[in-house]
């Protein structure tokens, strides 16, 4: 089965003045988000990639240029819409802090379920595209480079939770309990019997046994395992998010 690296944007300006950000045009990373884009780039870089699938938003076409950049190939790249943010209609723009005081504020942090923005998509119709968008070109990438393939989508960060929850076979009332990172790196396996979530939120950490790593079986190993063989294990960091 093929691999894919989930890679969220690197900081953007309204990730630092704490503004959702949501489908804005022009909101770029700032600083601190390209360093955080090149770091991962670096650590990707050792891995030849057979893809390059970006959200359409500007922050995650930076980030996916940078990663290109230290790729010694040259991947298959395209912009997917439906890897974008989620709408967040109203509320886009908006201070998180202003947010916080929204009654259904409160039922994005319990029950996501049953959210839909004023004005915008339900958190359901989120998922649904992103899940939908990631399998179709993970099994569209193995057809075409093999089970040893691995390739990334550049995408959002309740975008990725939502990804990750389905993964997980968890409820998407459950995915809040995800952290997701700026320029983060989750990585996800799609199997004949289940996927399988290898690492989650990881922010550093060696990722070169990825183009070493024989094509998996999909079947679990009992008893955990032996790894990946050099002692180079994911690292399983979590940090903060905000879409």
């Amino acid at each position: 089965m093929a691999t894919v690296l989930l890679v969220r944007h690197g900081r953007t300006t309204a990730n630092a003045t704490g503004l959702l950000a949501g489908r804005t045009a022009g909101v770029a990373l700032d600083a601190v988000g390209r360093q955080q884009a090149a770091r991962t780039a670096d650590r990707i870089a050792a891995v030849p990639l057979a893809a390059v699938v970006s959200s359409p938003l500007e922050r995650c076409r930076q980030t996916s240029r940078a990663l290109l950049e230290r790729q010694p190939g040259t991947p298959e790249t395209r912009i997917e819409r439906a890897i974008t943010e989620c709408d967040y209609g109203d509320w886009q723009g908006r201070k998180l802090a202003d947010l916080a005081k929204e009654p259904l504020w409160r039922t994005v942090q319990a029950n996501p379920s049953a959210v839909v923005f004023p004005g915008g998509e339900s958190m359901q119709g989120m998922q649904s595209r992103a899940v939908a968008a990631i399998r179709r070109i993970d099994a569209e990438v193995e057809a075409a480079h093999g089970p040893n393939a691995v390739w990334v989508a550049v995408s959002h960060g309740d975008v990725i939770k939502s990804v990750l929850a389905d993964a997980l076979g968890m409820h998407l009332d459950l995915f809040q309990r995800i952290a997701v990172g700026p320029a983060s790196v989750s990585i996800v396996r799609y199997g004949e019997h289940r996927p399988e979530v290898v690492a989650s939120n990881t922010e550093s950490g060696d990722l070169a046994w990825l183009a070493a790593a024989p094509a998996p079986s999909g079947d679990a190993a009992v008893g955990g395992g032996a790894g990946h063989g050099d002692g180079a294990t994911p690292d399983t960091q979590t940090g903060t998010d905000r879409a």
